[in-house]
């Protein structure tokens, strides 16, 4: 069983990108013609919106795969169509595997004991049914929030160390209200440096031969200031950089996210990517049926922005 670093590198290097495409289906932008299509055989139905966001994402997700290692389903976009949508979210993960990407879950889950612990087995490992273990969701990694301390990421990371998966802890989002807690001080320096602190901590028995460990952090690319005190904290755990693009943070504000080896930061890139035909810069040279080309294409321009500052 390979060590979900070990894998996440390796995808890396063969794709020579650290970009992750988000994939966030917003119901109003999906193109016409499939929104169409799937009101024709569902009717106005939370079926309808499992399968226009199905056929909308998997197609996304065709048109990015040899460009990025990973994908990052944010789970609440599925979520809002009841259980058809959970089946769609499954369907996403699994056809995302297929096409040899990691994927990412989204899930941002937290909680104590037996609760946190049937979300790990959910989003991580497996279910036992009277001794037949079943996968839930296929995912390789997931974020999860750890307000609750220790207690509510144990499970999660016994879960990624018995079945070669990963997870990623909150620890400074890119939203603006972030600092009304994260950056709290607390004994000389903020709270999302204790906490970084503390992922570095939880992390050091899951170190894989590349020298980065199983448990990763969030850190918001609209915070580069944040990010060069949680890097030297961290240094051997993965970042997982929401905010690039249409949250206004661009490549230049990313070098402190990453280790001097190249390595140590994925970067997620949602709208910018998969609604790329919305944008005037691919809107007047792909047209909205040509959706996949516009997000192939957003893809590429995103890889060589980040190459262009050095960033694999």
């Amino acid at each position: 069983m390979e060590h979900f670093t070990d894998r996440l590198i390796r995808y890396i290097r063969s794709k020579r990108s650290s970009a992750v495409v988000g994939l966030d289906p917003h119901w109003k932008d999906i193109p016409a013609k499939i929104k169409s299509s799937a009101l024709s055989e569902h009717g106005r139905t939370l079926k309808a919106g499992a399968a226009a966001v199905t056929q909308f994402i998997t197609g996304i997700i065709d048109a990015v795969a040899a460009h990025v290692p990973a994908v990052k389903p944010q789970v609440a976009f599925y979520e809002q169509f009841g259980v058809p949508g959970l089946e769609a979210y499954r369907k996403i993960c699994e056809h995302a595997k297929a096409r040899g990407l990691i994927v990412i879950g989204d899930v941002k889950r937290g909680d104590i004991g037996a609760t946190a612990e049937a979300y790990a087995a959910a989003h991580l490992g497996l279910t036992d049914i009277d001794g037949q273990t079943l996968e839930a969701f296929p995912a390789d990694a997931v974020t999860v929030n750890a307000f609750l301390g220790i207690d509510g990421v144990r499970p999660f990371i016994d879960a990624a160390a018995k079945y070669g998966k990963g997870i990623f802890v909150l620890v400074k989002t890119s939203n603006p209200s972030s600092a009304e807690l994260q950056d709290l001080e607390s004994g000389g320096e903020p709270v999302y440096v204790k906490l970084a602190r503390l992922v570095a901590k939880w992390g050091e028995p899951l170190v894989g031969e590349g020298g980065y460990s199983a448990v990763g952090a969030v850190v918001g690319a609209t915070y580069p200031e944040a990010a060069q005190k949680v890097r030297s904290v961290m240094p051997r755990s993965f970042i997982l950089v929401p905010g690039y693009g249409a949250q206004g943070a661009g490549a230049a504000e990313l070098k402190p996210f990453y280790n001097a080896d190249g390595l140590g930061a994925i970067v997620n890139s949602s709208r910018r990517i998969i609604f790329a035909c919305k944008s005037p810069k691919y809107k007047d040279r792909f047209g909205e049926d040509g959706w996949q080309r516009a997000a192939e294409q957003a893809v590429i321009d995103m890889n060589g922005e980040l190459r262009s500052f050095g960033l694999q």
